[in-house]
């Protein structure tokens, strides 16, 4: 299953400016004395949570003129061994940057070692958003550590979807954590205000200084991996309160959570994504025994989402019930959003052949198409029913299995040339 956090928009801030406007995020020379896509050294760091969860947080950064989607392989020195992950689909509009952060629960030794992270990249979508913070007296750092303020949407468009995230820093200008605001962005029309408030982890708040980097993006999840049958299972949420201990029963039906006081909210939502391993699997959430009510439903990539509120300081055991624990593949074939619009794009000749063939890089590496793929072309021409065919999925009008094979086409007729 891939991680992913897109970002559709972004704009650095610190508390204590006042006036309203959008700032470049290259207000320094880091920008000029670096080119493609990078974390800073002192935007970048690990440390154990409140739960005694291990947390990597940075701040990806784009000085490309076009958008990107970025692979960062995040690798921790766990004493003896090493633990090391992929995160997909980073969308990050030129000359921005987005912050991010990631649990590794797997992570246990006292002192462990964050290495620097190795970045690829691809071009990305052209899809910013209008949402700016207002600079005035209503943007606060409170004495607990909470902030709290206002933002607007300067744009034409509805903004739904979407949360405000941004870096929390210390005294001493170093990162401490990642906020979010505590609700998502619905229904947000042209030039409508609303309030925000964001939490620090109360590990951290005493320490709390001021709050960069703001961004918008749609996906603002944590990452999870538990055991399940030999294999590591991956699953993402998000919520306002804090889940950790992620654990399958021995039957590998029943997974269990341990849930943490969060700050004095008068609900918290949780929603969870998992991969969908079989059509039949229905959920049933349980706090300390009692039946939670909860929605389930299947999202654009074709996993399971389980979604409940949760009264106000709610913690102690969370079981969620209903997992097909005898098949070993998610069902379906999981393709990013993304490679449909280079789809669509290539289907009308508005980028290059060369540029599309990025997106099939990408398909290769990740075993969706059956041999690795380099960026040189043969001088056969490309079928026109191949450019149908990625028109046609890019509208929904035929299924990712189809679509895969007429890209196999390409490969195996040698349109493309093999490494």
């Amino acid at each position: 299953m891939l991680n992913y956090l897109t970002v559709v928009s972004l704009f650095t801030i610190i508390v204590f400016f006042v006036p309203y406007a959008s700032i470049d995020v290259w207000a320094d020379e880091d920008f000029f004395n670096n080119t493609g896509v990078w974390i800073p050294d002192h935007e970048y760091v690990g440390f154990y949570d409140s739960n005694g969860i291990y947390t990597v947080v940075g701040a990806l950064k784009n000085s490309e003129i076009f958008p990107i989607m970025a692979t960062m392989t995040i690798t921790i020195q766990d004493d003896n061994h090493i633990v090391s992950e992929k995160f997909e689909s980073i969308n990050v509009m030129p000359l921005k940057e987005v912050p991010f952060k990631f649990k590794f629960p797997q992570v246990s030794s006292n002192d462990p070692v964050l290495e620097s992270a190795e970045i690829s990249f691809i071009h990305g979508v052209h899809n910013p958003i209008s949402l700016e913070v207002i600079y005035d007296s209503s943007l606060i750092v409170h004495p607990d550590g909470h902030l709290t303020g206002k933002f607007i949407n300067t744009g034409e468009k509805i903004i739904s979807n979407t949360k405000l995230v941004a870096i929390i820093h210390g005294h001493d200008d170093q990162v401490l954590d990642l906020a979010q605001n505590v609700k998502s962005i619905t229904n947000l029309k042209p030039g409508e205000i609303r309030d925000f408030v964001m939490y620090p982890d109360p590990k951290i708040a005493s320490d709390v200084w001021y709050y960069s980097c703001f961004a918008i993006g749609t996906d603002t999840v944590i990452v999870l991996n538990a055991q399940r049958n030999d294999e590591t299972f991956t699953l993402r949420y998000d919520s306002g309160i804090l889940v950790s201990y992620p654990e399958f029963d021995d039957s590998g039906k029943e997974l269990s959570f341990w849930l943490n006081k969060g700050w004095p909210l008068p609900e918290y939502y949780i929603n969870f994504e998992f991969p969908r391993y079989s059509d039949d699997e229905s959920f049933q959430v349980y706090l300390d025994d009692q039946r939670i009510e909860s929605i389930q439903s299947l999202d654009e990539w074709m996993n399971w989402h389980v979604a409940f509120y949760l009264a106000d300081q709610s913690d102690g055991n969370l079981v969620i019930k209903g997992f097909n624990p005898t098949s070993t593949l998610p069902v379906g074939l999981f393709i990013p959003e993304w490679i449909k619009h280079d789809a669509g794009w290539w289907s009308q000749e508005q980028i290059s052949d060369e540029e599309f063939i990025d997106a099939l890089e990408y398909l290769s590496d990740y075993e969706l198409l059956q041999v690795p793929i380099n960026y040189d072309l043969n001088d056969h021409m490309i079928p026109d029913w191949v450019r149908s065919n990625a028109g046609w999925w890019s509208q929904g009008l035929i299924s990712n299995e189809e679509f895969v094979n007429a890209m196999q086409f390409l490969i195996t007729n040698k349109i493309i040339n093999l490494i």
